[in-house]
């Protein structure tokens, strides 16, 4: 029986290991080419140069898409957790929970139609009231696409998180509003940068509603489609490569803030003198 537990076990390396190089080795492929000294993009690459990740920052274009992508994307992350957070909590709290599950499967449903149904619905809507080609209207678009993100973690930990120590804060003289933000929220704080950081990466990664509703402003994945249509050359490698950079060096930052505050949140308890803290009233 061992032998077999062990087998299986091996086998179930083996096959995930198999798949994770699957995964990666476009990698492989993609740094290279960043670097290739040849004109277009060759592989192996005829010589090493820095010439086209020199051509990426030299380049007004690149730059202005790049700050645009990154502006909508910390935009949209802030106004995706300011309107998932409390809709999380009307989801998982709601006393009619026919009405708390259509409004769910109505905030999850980007995640489930086709991004350019989405992208038409929305262009449509926003054409009428002249937006096409604005920030509001990048910003607003993405934001229908990052806010499942927010809605769908934040609602997993709340589904979770013991709820007798909101009432024993209330027991103790806070208020509601009280006792959700000094009680509740930081305990929330790892889940709620999750949905921060998958809203900023769907708006970061976007394309489709990009193409209808940037207009002639360019976000970095319009301009990097745009250049793979009529300019190819290794500069796009060298923009994959930063891409990746950027969110791998994202993702470590949002580890390492997650990690800090589910340890902050794990090792601080509601206690009588905390509550008199914050409401003094209560003896």
């Amino acid at each position: 029986m061992r032998s077999k537990s062990l087998l299986f076990r091996a086998a179930l390396n083996l096959y995930c290991s198999i798949v994770f190089a699957f995964l990666m080795l476009p990698l492989v492929i993609v740094f290279p080419l960043s670097v290739s000294s040849a004109t277009y993009l060759q592989f192996p690459p005829p010589g090493y140069s820095w010439r086209w990740f020199e051509s990426y920052f030299g380049s007004l274009s690149w730059m202005q898409a790049t700050v645009l992508s990154i502006e909508v994307g910390c935009i949209t992350s802030a106004f995706a957790v300011l309107l998932g957070v409390p809709l999380a909590f009307y989801l998982t709290r709601a006393r009619w929970r026919i009405v708390s599950s259509v409004v769910e499967k109505l905030c999850i449903s980007p995640l489930i139609i086709p991004s350019i149904v989405t992208a038409i619905v929305v262009y449509r809507l926003f054409a009428s009231y002249r937006l096409i080609g604005t920030m509001p209207a990048l910003v607003l678009g993405h934001t229908i696409l990052a806010l499942p993100f927010v809605v769908v973690v934040v609602s997993a930990a709340l589904r979770t998180f013991d709820a007798t120590q909101e009432d024993a804060a209330m027991g103790l003289g806070a208020g509601r509003f009280r006792a959700v933000f000094f009680i509740t929220l930081p305990q929330l704080r790892p889940s709620i940068l999750a949905g921060a950081f998958f809203a900023f990466m769907a708006s970061f990664d976007d394309l489709i509603l990009a193409l209808y509703l940037s207009g002639s402003n360019m976000t970095l994945p319009r301009k990097t489609f745009e250049n793979i249509q009529f300019a190819i050359d290794p500069t796009i490698a060298a923009v994959s490569v930063l891409q990746i950079l950027f969110v791998v060096a994202l993702g470590g930052a949002w580890y390492v803030f997650a990690r800090s505050a589910l340890r902050a949140a794990s090792v601080t308890f509601p206690t009588v003198s905390s509550m008199n803290s914050i409401n003094p009233k209560v003896s």
